[in-house]
């Protein structure tokens, strides 16, 4: 398979789009005890084998991981297998938030050992803009100047900046935190708004959802959704991302469960008909070298170009089999498939 002419290729043609200029895997998996956050790096790397890309991210996580008392080890724990993780892996790390005492160390120790292994930092419980820029310096003075951020929002007043906080450069993802959101309410939102059904039914929940994802529309920045407690319930799961996905505008999920991740790719997949129409309308494009389009009856042009360019990014992201028209955009230079 050659690869396509960069000069005509889609993403350079199609740039401009906010939604477009973030391309991560839709998917971020969590783990914390250390068989389990092996056990992860290996299944990432056996799905990669399997699909020729990294379909999910692997965050290796301190600040619900690490045993109280022994924050200084987990975190040369997380450095560790974040440097001997396989080449083309995408691992992050979750530090304390950045009031805790191991926050300095955490930023140290992880970015400052192993910040050419990882893909980005995730900062929980950030309530301000100033939270971030504190977690900036911290990783410019540990060497990582180019790590991105994501952020945890996960209060009303959090929820109350998103817009803010989705507007500083270094910051690439907003995830919504569900259990402390609801319990930052005081009793106001029941026990039923964390579960993976009541989650979208409380009008503050459904509301803080919204904030946050139209929060990184606005910004170009990728929308997370929160997990799904219930992990052995499969069905409950993918309705939930469904949900979030085609009603609230979220690109990208949590699982805390290695079973969650095929559902969670699955659930935001394009489906096979839109797949195929996108390839053909993309394909003629091109060979109308980009002007408009008719396909019964309807225009196109580079508005909905970008839309369909999109839809085969997401087919992409998530595993799905491309026509053959589409496969050679998303093939490097090198010939391996692009992540």
């Amino acid at each position: 398979m050659t690869t396509f002419d960069s000069s005509v290729h889609p993403a350079t043609v199609l740039l401009g789009a906010q939604a477009g200029q973030q391309s991560i895997p839709v998917c971020d998996h969590y783990s914390g005890v250390e068989a389990r956050m092996r056990k992860s790096l290996q299944l990432q790397q056996e799905m990669r084998e399997e699909l020729g890309h990294c379909v999910f991210d692997v965050t290796l996580d301190c600040e619900d991981g690490a045993p109280v008392g022994l924050e200084r080890e987990h975190a040369t724990l997380v450095a560790q297998l974040a440097r001997e993780a396989a080449h083309g892996a995408r691992v992050a790390a979750r530090v304390h938030t950045v009031d805790h005492p191991a926050f300095a160390n955490d930023i140290a120790t992880i970015a400052g050992e192993a910040w050419d292994k990882l893909c980005h930092i995730m900062l929980p419980k950030v309530e301000t803009v100033e939270d971030v820029e504190v977690a900036v310096r911290a990783l410019d003075a540990a060497g990582a100047r180019d790590l991105p951020l994501h952020a945890l929002i996960e209060s009303p007043a959090a929820v109350h900046r998103a817009f803010d906080i989705a507007s500083h450069p270094r910051i690439q993802s907003l995830s919504f935190g569900l259990m402390d959101f609801v319990s930052a309410h005081g009793g106001a939102i029941p026990s039923a708004g964390m579960t993976s059904a009541g989650q979208f039914e409380h009008p503050l929940v459904v509301r803080a959802k919204l904030e946050i994802a139209s929060a990184c529309h606005a910004h170009g920045k990728v929308p997370s959704h929160c997990v799904v407690t219930e992990f052995s319930n499969t069905d409950a799961m993918q309705a939930a991302a469904r949900k979030a996905s085609r009603e609230l505008g979220y690109t990208r999920m949590w699982s805390i469960h290695p079973a969650q991740i095929r559902p969670i790719l699955a659930a935001l997949a394009p489906d096979d008909a839109e797949i195929i129409r996108a390839a053909r309308i993309i394909s003629d494009a091109i060979a109308a070298e980009w002007a408009p389009i008719s396909e019964d009856g309807v225009l196109h042009d580079r508005a909905s170009y970008r839309y369909f360019w999109q839809v085969l990014e997401r087919a992409h992201q998530t595993g799905r089999t491309l026509p053959d028209a589409a496969k050679a955009w998303f093939v490097t230079n090198s010939g391996t498939t692009a992540t």
